[in-house]
């Protein structure tokens, strides 16, 4: 009888279209905190919507504190072992995209083809004025928010600047939600990597990619609503397994 690490490395073998979908739970692996967990971000601070931000002072001013631990933690992040088995994977040819509910910008750290990622919420590693819509680096705000200013304005027009992100309340890039959509629909095995597949609409990607007769494997250290539907559900880290399963691939090429 196969193990799972075995069957993985088989169900990957024989897919065509291999289609990754990872959450908050591929980086805490490199430090970054996530949102829902016991001692998350959400755990401690209470969410900003996008309507507060938009109106008030004293709100971006709380979104911004927040927000520094984030970009506190960006600074010496560096892709982990599951970041960097992804990069290997789409070497093998067969990967179709990486769909990411993560802003941290680690997968295109590690050599993923940039073209490949949709990231459903957007990237922290960018901000953008909401009045001009000039985009720059995130290093930019960040020494700015070090140096003092609690809500940093956009210098070409006095605009609010925001991390280019999805926040409470904002609607996500329909492009992008609908490129994932197509992704999903095409793919013969989706591998739901670290996400806990409750925040919608992102969660329903690996449900459709699973109801197009996709293989789908779930890999994580929390149930999902998705585990009995799943072909494969581990419980284990990432990046062991996904390593593991690469050493087998390779002994078998």
């Amino acid at each position: 009888m196969l193990t799972a690490i075995e069957k993985l490395a088989q169900f990957i073998l024989h897919a065509k279209e291999i289609l990754i979908f990872t959450g908050a739970g591929i980086s805490t692996e490199s430090g970054i905190s996530d949102y829902r967990s016991k001692g998350g971000l959400w755990d401690r601070f209470q969410p900003v919507t996008f309507q507060e931000f938009l109106v008030s002072q004293e709100k971006r001013e709380q979104y911004w504190r927040q927000k520094m631990e984030l970009y506190e933690s960006l600074e010496n992040a560096q892709p982990n072992a599951g970041h960097k088995a992804i990069a290997e994977l789409e070497q093998l040819g067969k990967l179709k995209g990486i769909i990411t509910q993560n802003i941290d910008g680690l997968q295109q750290l590690a050599g993923s083809d940039p073209n490949k990622i949709l990231e459903l919420h957007g990237s922290t590693r960018e901000t953008i004025c909401l009045s001009c819509g000039e985009i720059k680096p995130w290093q930019e705000v960040y020494e700015r928010l070090k140096s003092g200013d609690g809500a940093p304005l956009c210098y070409r027009c006095k605009g609010i600047l925001k991390p280019n992100t999805i926040s409470f309340g904002q609607p996500l890039n329909p492009e992008v939600l609908a490129k994932a959509i197509e992704w999903a629909g095409d793919c013969d095995l989706l591998l739901a990597l670290g996400s806990t597949l409750v925040v919608e609409p992102a969660a329903s990607i690996p449900r459709m990619a699973k109801q197009q007769d996709a293989k789908l494997v779930i890999v994580t250290l929390s149930e999902t609503p998705l585990d009995a539907f799943a072909d494969i559900k581990i419980e284990n880290g990432i990046g062991k397994i996904l390593s593991e399963v690469l050493n087998l691939i390779k002994a078998k090429r």
